[in-house]
Parts: C-alpha cells; structure tokens; sequence
C-alpha cells in the first residue's frame, strides 16, 4: 500500500467517525461519545493530512506544519479550561471566524500560487482554469462573509457592542446590491482575473458579513450562531476544493448541510422566515414603551416559594439565559434532587431558542448532572403544564411570554413559546422588571397565579433550599418569613 493510498484510507475513515460524531452529538445520552469520534477523526485526519504533504514539500515545511498544530493544540486547551460555560456562545463564534479567516487566506493562497507557477506546476489543467477562478473568488467570499459576521456576533454575545439591531436605509437593497456586485465580479474574474478584483471581492465579503449580523438583534443570537456554523461549513468545502482535499470537503458539507438545517428548525421555533435569517434582515428594534407595566406583579419570598414546592404534586423548571448568567445550574440541580426524593415528579421545558446558542441549557444542565430523561423539549411539555402544580421560570423572559400566542400585534406573535401559564402557580426568577431580548413587556408577570422571586437566580435557588431543610421539608419559617405574604403587590 503507497502513502498516498493510505492516507485516502484515513481520510474515508475520519469522514466515517465524523458521521458517527454528528449522530452522536443528536441526542444526550450519546454525546461524549460524539465527541469522541470526533476527536478521533480530526486526529486521524491531522496525521493523514501532515504525512502525505510530507511527501512533496521539505522537510523544514513539515517541521512548521507541526509546531503550527502544537501552538493550536496549546491555545485551544488554554482556553478550553478557562472559558466559562456563559462564554462558550462567543467563544464559537470565535471558532467560526477562524474557519473563515482560513478560506480567505486559503483562496488568496491558490490564486497567487497559479498566477506564480502556472497551471502545470499547481496540478491545474489549462482546461479547467476557469473553473478554479471561480472556487477561488466563491471560497473568499464565502470565508470572508463568515469572518466578519462570526466577529460582529462574538462581539454582541460578549456586551461588547449594543446587541440592537442595526437598520441603516435601505438595508435590503445593500444587501442583494452586494449579492448582484458578487455575481457579477464572478463572471468578470473568470474571465479576465486579476489582483484588483481579488481585493474587491474581499472587501465585499467582509463588509457584507460586518452588515448581515449587525442588522440582527440580539435576542435573535442563536439562529444567527447556527447560520454562521453552517457558513463555516461552506468555508471549509470551498477550501477543500481548492487545496484538493477530499476529506475537507466531506467534513465542510457535512457541518454546512447541518448547521442550515438546524437554523431551519430554530427558524420555525422563532417563527421566523429562514430565508430572511440568511438575508439579514428579521432584526426588530425594541418598541418604545417596552417596559412599561401592565397591571401589577405579585412578589414572593424564598420561604414562601418553599412552601409551595414542598406542597406540590408536579413541578416544571423552564431555564433561560439568566440561569447561566447567574451560574445557578448546580443549585438547580440540587433543588431538583431533593424535591425527586420528596416524591415531587421534576422536569424541565426547555426551548430549542433558550440561551445563546443552539442546546445552551442542555449543556448546562448537564454539567450538574441532572438527569437526560427529565430535560423535555418544549413540543413534549407543553401539554402537560395544565396539570403542572408549580412552574419555576428561572431567567427565561421572551420563551414564555403569553403575547405570543394572545397578542397579534406583539413583535413576537406567532412564536411557539413555553405556555406555562397554564400551570395552577408560576414563580419568574428575575432581577428586576425589565423586558426580555425582544423589548416586549410579559404579561406573565401581572397573572393572578404568578409571582415574582426578585434577586440573583442562583442566590434565590439556594435560599429556598434552605427554606426547605435538608430533608426536603419546609423548614421553620423566620419571624420576617411569615410576616410577609405571597400577594404583596409591587408597583
């Protein structure tokens, strides 16, 4: 068997375990061993890819190629271990743009290598030149759109910038403006390249991905997270094509083909035009007046809150990104814990859009442990709620908010949401009463059966669990305790 030969070989199987990693990664249980396969087929995959180049280029390259991967490999465990599990949505996003930096780079690289060398020597034939142009100013578009608009996200999931939208005039004509100046600049560099039309194609791109994802909101984050996953995808086809890596190709329509298609699903739990997410275009300033309360809200002590957990038949967590803000996920898990041994059936509602990115809560609520069989989509509690006892909403505002299905001129009508009002109590975890993502005031907080548990979500989580005492019973409560009453209304 020859070296190149074998490494086709490897290349089939790492494609075969990132297959095995993606149905891995679909469902709790088998997710390590996602993972799994997926470290083992980007290793195999490594050492393919660094044995077979070591057959054509000197041996000085090959010592570069391997303290480029030693530098990764120390960076990526570097910020592995440091990054908070709030961070990680900004953290991929990162992850992104690096994919997309690398097919700029990638696409300039076998442009200017032909326009060096020639056809012959680049393994072109004269025949299909054309065809390479085009990859080429495709592959710097496609990295180009996904750098900037991976930078502009991580910039709005790290606060680093306001998460508004932006909406400059005209916004869609700038966009399919750009679209038309691309296919257009395509044809003409297939025809005639040239370095000046390699520069403008790059400032295209790079200006678009900047437009794309500041023209969103956001709330509106986790699909924009999960296009620019499957943009990276693309990327990383496109420069597969041009390095002439087979491997590289599978593995970017493989995290392309995906990625889109888990926009498409969180499109429709959005409510949301899929074609509109790619465009750009769905981003909603907040409305004037989002803040302004409809009625008045009922506050809750953490006594109290105690009181009707220890009481109740059946209870419901909806977690939201103010859980993983205030890292209350392992008090969570233990109030989740002793309720189970008091005999109370506990399940969360999680919404597919709940968080940052795409399975945000999921993975929180995994790493404290909490049971898979008890973490419930939203189409698969939502009919339950009527005979839910208690609903603790704890950080979660836009994913359960009644004017989505009760209110037609709310900017967020139509959106499937938690329904858990139907519930006979709900106690929202929440610093204070402000509106959610979306700018839109709750009329959950103002319903006769909810209360409102102000403060920090994991100082309150553990308030009641020592409201309950250790063995899962309400214990005593203080004088201050029973002076105050769950009714007391607020504003």
């Amino acid at each position: 068997m020859t070296t190149t030969t074998a490494s086709h070989a490897a290349d089939l199987v790492a494609a075969l375990l990132f297959i095995l990693s993606l149905a891995g990664l679909s469902q709790h249980r088998t997710s390590r061993a996602g993972v799994v396969y997926g470290i083992a087929g980007m290793a195999l995959a490594l050492v393919a890819t660094v044995v077979l180049a070591a057959q054509s280029i000197t041996v000085g390259a090959v010592a570069l190629i391997l303290v480029a991967m030693a530098l990764g490999a120390v960076i990526g465990i570097w910020r592995a271990r440091q990054v908070e599990m709030t961070q990680m949505p900004e953290l991929i996003a990162v992850l992104h743009s690096f994919v997309g930096l690398a097919a700029v780079l990638v696409g300039w690289n076998s442009y200017l290598e032909v326009e060096a060398h020639g056809s012959a020597q680049t393994h072109v034939a004269a025949d299909l030149l054309a065809i390479h142009h085009a990859e080429v100013f495709i592959g710097i578009f496609i990295g180009g759109v996904t750098f900037t608009g991976s930078i502009v996200a991580f910039l709005k999931l790290s606060a680093r910038i306001a998460s508004r939208p932006l909406t400059l005039p005209g916004k869609n004509a700038l966009n399919l403006g750009a679209l038309a100046a691309f296919a257009g600049l395509t044809v003409w560099f297939t025809v005639a390249p040239n370095p000046g039309l390699m520069i403008a194609v790059t400032v295209l791109a790079l200006v678009l991905g900047w437009h794309l994802v500041a023209s969103i909101g956001g709330g509106d984050m986790p699909v924009v997270v999960s296009m620019l996953n499957s943009y990276s995808g693309w990327a990383a086809a496109a420069a597969g094509f041009l390095l002439d890596n087979n491997l590289l190709i599978v593995t970017g329509a493989l995290v392309g083909s995906s990625g889109a298609y888990l926009s498409y699903i969180m499109c429709k739990a959005m409510n949301r035009s899929f074609l509109s997410v790619i465009a750009g275009g769905f981003g909603i300033e907040a409305p004037t007046g989002g803040d302004e309360e409809q009625g008045e809200h009922r506050e809750v002590r953490a006594q109290e809150a105690a009181d009707l957990l220890a009481q109740a038949r059946s209870v419901v967590i909806t977690p939201g990104y103010g859980m993983a803000v205030a890292q209350a996920q392992h008090p969570v898990a233990e109030l989740t814990r002793r309720l189970r041994e008091r005999g109370v059936e506990v399940r969360f509602g999680v919404h597919p859009v709940a968080g940052r990115l795409p399975g945000h809560m999921n993975v929180l609520l995994a790493e404290a442990k909490v049971p898979y069989d008890i973490v419930l989509e939203m189409d698969e509690i939502n009919d339950d709620f009527p005979d839910t006892s208690v609903v603790l909403v704890i950080g979660a505002n836009d994913t359960v908010n009644p004017a989505a299905t009760d209110d037609p001129t709310s900017p967020i009508a139509g959106m499937p949401v938690l329904k858990v009002w139907e519930a006979d109590q709900v106690i929202v975890f929440k610093r204070s009463m402000a509106s959610g993502y979306a700018g839109v005031q709750n009329p959950l907080f103002f319903r006769e059966n909810s209360s409102m548990l102000f403060g920090d979500a994991k100082q309150s989580v553990e308030d009641i669990l020592q409201a309950l005492g250790t063995d899962g019973r309400p214990a005593p409560a203080t004088p201050a305790a029973r002076t105050a009453t769950a009714g007391r209304a607020v504003g």
